[in-house]
């Protein structure tokens, strides 16, 4: 009996290092995680053990081998039947939006996403050119993949792109960020003081609706998740 008891102590010790590790691991911030860059290191899958009942707004999940984002949710128990969890999530890499139900309690995989931020250093042909300015490792997205966001990338802008499995899935541009106006009608005039407007040209092409003090030459402030004029910078 006591080399029994030995044994089984040597047993549970040998897994209690894996064990808290894990457990450390499996925490879920609001925030994809930060990548820090390694090129001596070799990266490995990080594994999370989730149910349904982890889901909240922004959680990646893994569905039939593609990346979601989690957009709504909602955690139902009607009266007698089993209770479940109502999504909204949106495909990273096709960007479509579809409605989910998952059963209370299920396993789920979570989607291994996180972001590294790199530079956009210039426009080749279609296709647009982001750098890591550690590595100087280059990566490359056509304009399918960012989408009207197009408008508001200028050269030496830093953004996050989102991996997955290796490939960038999505971009993320600073929410402020400052572009210089190029051309808005002389003659359009109007009381500032009643808040009219103008529209302007910006340095990358788009078009944004003004105060009419602003005249060309002057730099701005604008919400690229709006496209909406915050400021004069």
């Amino acid at each position: 009996m006591v080399a029994g008891t030995a044994t089984l102590k040597l047993s549970l010790s040998a897994f209690s290092s894996p064990m808290s590790n894990f457990s450390a691991s499996s925490s879920f911030p609001s925030r994809l995680p930060m990548r820090t860059p390694s090129s001596s290191k070799p990266r490995f899958l990080r594994i999370y053990a989730l149910t349904s009942n982890d889901i909240k707004v922004g959680t990646n999940l893994e569905v039939d081998g593609a990346p979601w984002r989690v957009l709504e949710f909602l955690h139902v128990k009607p009266g007698k039947d089993a209770a479940f969890v109502r999504t909204k999530m949106k495909n990273y890499i096709t960007g479509n939006t579809v409605e989910k139900t998952f059963r209370a309690g299920s396993s789920i995989e979570q989607a291994d996403v996180f972001k590294e931020t790199k530079q956009f250093t210039y426009k080749d042909g279609a296709q647009f050119v982001f750098m890591d300015l550690n590595t100087y490792e280059e990566f490359r997205l056509g304009e399918k993949e960012i989408g009207d966001r197009t408008k508001w990338l200028k050269e030496g802008m830093d953004c996050n792109l989102l991996l997955w499995n290796g490939k960038v899935i999505d971009v993320e541009l600073p929410i402020t960020i400052k572009l210089a106006v190029v051309d808005v009608d002389p003659g359009l005039k109007g009381d500032t003081a009643q808040g009219g407007t103008k529209p302007a040209t910006l340095d990358t092409g788009a078009v944004v609706n003004v105060p009419l003090f602003v005249n060309v030459g002057d730099e701005i402030l604008v919400d690229s998740r709006t496209g909406q004029y915050m400021s004069r910078a």
